[in-house]
């Protein structure tokens, strides 16, 4: 059975004073028990958000009440990654693992609906539709790049001299469906052109070579395209992935977020978030304690991490995994309820953030660039390893 509980947070001291100051509260809607969280997916269209853990499942709640909806079981591996974008169907949410598959499941039922294999000795570490009607899906894996038909399930390309490890990122880009780019534990990131026969002589545009194993990256900018890059010691670098530019590369910067703020040391980086209404860019960073940090990052130039605009604490006991800001997102009713955005980690806590009024502010603060704004009338109604 699913717990709810609440956790009541200390007094903290004022934010510096030329921020906006938000209340945070923070509620704990789940137990895991000994299992923790790998990652959280929002569905805008099924308002859900999806939660893949260590025991091999995945379950869902409401994003605006944290109420256990339902949950997914079949991998018999690690679940590496989840996303309900796809070119089916709405109530589709798709998954892979180190089981070697790749699965669809609809979200209403909790059944599976569809499988492929990328074999009995692979692993799939990511995943991403893509092409000229997004029913090619590429999967990363061990070395290689693999592109199956998603109509049918065949297999239609296999590019084996792209990489020499562990392919851990493949991402379609937005706006150029015919292009992926790939990341691995080798320190290549590679712009592959998926227009025709897709094969290794043929398809391969350029590398970019970041020299150390890399663990996330993820497309902002104009026309997307920028590259952000976050590696598994915790490095930080900005690439033109267009023409295969590096434009900043923030060797320290887990020293630099740690020097601009007052709380323990940044010990690793979760995620990016950026925000294209006015072309900005986050680093979120995080301590072993479970302090989350929103840290801007200035790309042009030489380049420089700023003290965070938002500080999350409180919530977790340990390392946080997952980071859905719902500030990100447009419209709908989870807007209306003012909710920041959701959390998760190896506690096994799963976490709500919400803006609160300034004279409530209890542990946590948060400058309003990061905030949904509403109308005052709406007011008062007031993982795997490589993850």
């Amino acid at each position: 059975m699913e717990e709810e509980t609440e956790m009541d947070l200390e007094e903290h001291t004022p934010s510096p004073p030329q921020l906006n100051r938000f209340g945070i509260k923070n509620t704990i809607q789940t137990n895991f028990g000994d299992h923790y969280v790998f990652q959280i997916d929002y569905s805008q269209e099924n308002s859900s958000l999806a939660v893949s853990l260590s025991s091999n499942s995945i379950k869902f709640y409401s994003p605006t009440t944290g109420q256990y909806i339902g949950e997914c079981n079949g991998h018999s591996g690690p679940i590496n990654h989840i996303s309900s974008t796809g070119p089916s169907s709405p109530c589709l949410l798709y998954s892979c693992s180190s089981d070697g598959t790749l699965r669809a499941w609809d979200t209403r039922s909790f059944n599976q609906v569809s499988l492929i294999s990328a074999g009995a000795d692979q692993e799939v570490f990511s995943f991403s539709f893509g092409g000229s009607d997004d029913n090619l899906i590429s999967a990363g894996c061990k070395s290689q790049i693999l592109f199956w038909d998603w109509r049918n399930g065949k297999q239609v390309a296999c590019l084996e001299e792209c990489h020499m490890d562990d392919v851990t990122q493949v991402h379609f880009a937005p706006g150029c469906r015919n292009k992926a780019v790939s990341a691995s534990v080798d320190g290549l990131m590679c712009v592959v052109d998926t227009n025709g026969n897709i094969n290794d002589d043929d398809s391969l545009d350029f590398v970019m070579n970041v020299e150390t194993s890399i663990g996330k990256i993820g497309f902002f900018g104009e026309m997307n395209r920028k590259l952000w890059c976050l590696t598994h010691i915790e490095t930080l670098s900005i690439w033109d992935w267009q023409d295969g530019k590096n434009e900043v590369n923030f060797q320290d910067a887990r020293s630099l977020a740690s020097d601009s703020w007052n709380h323990d040391h940044v010990d690793y980086f979760v995620d990016c978030h950026y925000s294209g209404s006015d072309d900005r860019l986050w680093v979120i960073g995080g301590t072993n304690a479970g302090t989350l940090g929103y840290f801007p990052v200035n790309y042009m130039g030489g380049g420089s991490l700023c003290s965070p605009e938002a500080i999350l604490e409180g919530g977790h006991l340990g390392v946080v995994r997952s980071v859905v800001p719902m500030s990100s997102i447009d419209g709908g009713h989870i807007q209306r309820q003012g909710i920041f955005g959701w959390t998760g980690g190896e506690d096994g806590r799963l976490c709500c953030w919400l803006p609160d009024e300034p004279t409530a502010v209890k542990q946590s603060w948060i400058s309003n660039s990061l905030v949904m704004k509403y109308p005052k009338a709406q007011n008062k109604n007031r993982h795997h390893p490589y993850y």
